[in-house]
Order: C-alpha cells, then sequence, then structure tokens
C-alpha cells in the first residue's frame, strides 16, 4: 500500500478531512505545517517520516504506520488534551488496519 492510497482510505473510509488537494499535495501541506488539521498533518507527517516516504506514491507498512502513531497517541491521551484528538487518532488506527485488510482481501479475490 502507498502512502496515497492510505490516504484516499482516510478520506473515503473516516469521517476527518485528510486531503487537501491530491495525496502529494496533502503530504506537502502536512509537511510544510500549512494543513487544515493540526492533527491530520502531524499524522501523515508521522507516518511519512517513519516509513521514509519521499512522496505520496512511497510504500507503507502497515505496522510501521501504526507504530509511527504511538507518541501522538500519547500526546492526545493527557488529562488537558482535547478529547476529539484522540478519538480521531483511534479512529485512525483502527482504519489503518481496515485499509491494508482490505488491500489483503482484494489481493486474494485476484490470485
Amino acid at each position: 500500500m502507498t502512502l496515497s492510497q492510505l490516504l484516499d482510505y482516510f478520506q473515503q473510509y473516516t469521517k476527518f478531512d485528510f486531503m487537501q488537494g491530491d495525496a502529494q499535495q496533502t503530504l506537502e501541506a502536512a509537511r510544510s505545517g500549512t494543513h487544515a488539521s493540526v492533527l491530520a498533518g502531524e499524522m501523515i507527517v508521522a507516518i511519512a517520516e517513519a516509513n521514509q516516504c519521499v512522496d505520496a506514491n512511497s510504500a507503507i507498512a502497515r505496522e510501521v504506520a501504526v507504530k509511527s502513531l504511538g507518541p501522538l497517541r500519547l500526546k492526545y491521551m493527557a488529562d488537558d488534551a482535547p478529547v476529539e484528538g484522540f478519538r480521531m487518532l483511534e479512529h485512525s488506527v483502527v482504519a489503518i488496519d481496515d485499509a491494508f485488510n482490505a488491500e489483503a482481501l482484494a489481493a486474494k479475490r485476484e490470485g
């Protein structure tokens, strides 16, 4: 799965706005700190950096993507953190698993 495919999945199957244009524009906005959603931007950067993505078409690994969100999850578990941020992270971790599961099922059907 590529970062682009994951971002498309997030946009389609979560209630959160991840995309700002296409996947590459979204990644660039996240990296520059201009993403409309600070948390979505932080998540995208964390996933991209952990997977050493050079662009939105770079491949990502499920376990690396999930693990990369660990520090953000801890940050948003703090007493003074907005609960909406923690919920977004929790839903996103589930969406990562769902995206990779859907990809694996599609590959089984084709093969």
